[in-house]
């Protein structure tokens, strides 16, 4: 998994939330459009493998893969 990756799962624990909006998650990118960007990739790579579900508009969860991803990366 990409780092990028692996830090926009992290935020759900930092959160404390299992569905986070599409917005929160770019903070693992900061301010630069580019890296929002990237922040897409993740997510659509998250999608993929099975460890975030769409829950609908920008809206997103973990699913239990997910949530055992955090703990053994």
């Amino acid at each position: 998994m990409k780092p990028l990756s692996l830090r926009v799962l992290k935020i759900f624990e930092e959160m404390k939330q299992e569905r986070l909006d599409l917005h929160v998650l770019f903070e693992a990118a900061g301010n630069e459009p580019a890296e929002r960007d990237r922040v897409l990739d993740a997510v659509e790579e998250l999608l993929n493998v099975g460890l975030l579900e769409n829950r609908g508009g920008d809206f997103y969860s973990l699913t239990a893969k997910g949530k055992k991803a955090i703990v053994e990366p």
